[in-house]
């Protein structure tokens, strides 16, 4: 047994056992370590977080855990993670994960059942899941290297990341931690392709663009994968990433606006300007909505009721954008790509808009909660 340090836990956490299996390229152990130092919960000073190192678990399964004193996490009876107040607890937990053994009952103790179909919710990731907590040995690593890929995905997003991106980020993902690539290594990838898809937009080159930025996006969606499921993140990584996403889209159009000229289809000077001020004034206004409605109900505004879940499918962000200009492209017309990508922009405001307006009126009648809840 072997002690995970961090000094400004609230509570110490002890890992029981070892395991050599590795999973992303770590051993249990040092995965535990990042995934504790990552984290942060006030737990009373007799507290102590165990860890059988037998199983990998997702990291959500701690940050739900740390709320909860006395909480016991199973797996078909098996102790897997337990955070104990009491410190009477702690050695029967300890004895039943040694020995690999269900734990009887233990009077106080909450316990929870890994592989019950209830799942929580991951206002971080957007979604209701069931965490995985699985047993690590070598036979199980893939499966558990994709649970904890799927865990690592957002559950309300667009189509394009949903449906399109997760097995080619999935192999990505596996390579870069397999190299021993980090997530801002990835991300410094995605930012000069960006900047070379944008280059090829404002000349015409259009095909070029889109092959680039496809590539891009992948990246965009594998440096976050990444470091969620090597436990990696930084702030750095963090604000360099959103920062990215924040900033390039409206560049983006601007060029592939500008581009249509060189390419042949140029826009009338009236027709440049209406499509500018809509998708400029179309994203900031959602990106402000978007943030008003969190700090009012205390949620995204895509995880109230189903429906906005599934608008946020297609709504006017840069992926669904991205569609539209491809077909645009596809028949010869980049310029009718870019105008109708700015009547969807002004769509979505427009369903923006009416939402929180409905946010507002429904919290006359009570508090919001979310459909995930």
């Amino acid at each position: 047994m072997q002690k995970a340090n961090r000094s400004d836990l609230g509570a110490p956490t002890l890992c029981v056992g070892s395991n050599p299996t590795l999973i992303w390229g770590m051993s249990t152990a040092e995965r535990l370590r990042r995934i504790v130092a990552s984290q942060r919960f006030d737990a009373p000073e007799t507290g102590v977080v165990l860890a059988n190192l037998d199983y990998a678990f997702d990291p959500a399964w701690l940050a739900y855990l740390a709320k909860r004193p006395n909480t016991l996490l199973t797996r078909a009876g098996v102790p897997v993670l337990a955070y104990v107040a009491d410190e009477a607890s702690r050695e029967p937990i300890m004895a039943a994960m040694r020995a690999r053994q269900p734990l009887g009952d233990i009077a106080g103790l909450t316990v929870i059942a890994a592989e019950a179909e209830g799942g929580i919710l991951n206002e971080q990731l957007r979604k209701r899941e069931t965490p995985f907590a699985e047993r690590l040995e070598p036979g199980t690593v893939r499966e558990i290297e994709e649970a904890s890929y799927r865990g690592a995905y957002k559950g309300v997003t667009d189509l394009l990341t949903k449906y399109l991106w997760p097995r080619w980020a999935l192999a990505l993902t596996r390579v870069a931690a397999a190299w021993g690539i980090s997530p801002n290594q990835v991300t410094a990838l995605g930012t000069l392709l960006c900047i070379v898809a944008t280059i090829a937009f404002w000349h015409g080159w259009f095909w070029t663009g889109l092959a680039t930025g496809l590539f891009f996006m992948v990246l965009d969606t594998v440096d976050g994968k990444l470091a969620r499921c090597t436990v990696t993140s930084s702030a750095l990584g963090n604000a360099w990433d959103h920062g990215i996403d924040l900033v390039h889209p409206p560049i983006w159009w601007w060029a592939w606006a500008t581009g249509c000229a060189a390419y042949g289809r140029p826009l009338s000077d009236e027709t440049f300007w209406a499509v500018m001020a809509a998708m400029l004034v179309g994203y900031v206004a959602q990106r402000l909505i978007e943030g008003a409605f969190i700090v009012r109900f205390g949620m995204h505004i895509h995880v109230w009721e189903r429906f906005d879940s599934q608008f946020r499918l297609v709504t006017a962000r840069r992926n669904p954008n991205m569609v539209i200009l491809f077909v645009g492209l596809v028949i010869g017309r980049p310029d009718w790509g870019i105008v109708g990508v700015a009547i969807w922009t002004v769509i979505s405001l427009v369903v923006h808009l009416v939402r929180l307006g409905q946010a507002m009126l429904a919290r006359r009648r009570g508090p919001l909660t979310s459909w995930l809840a």
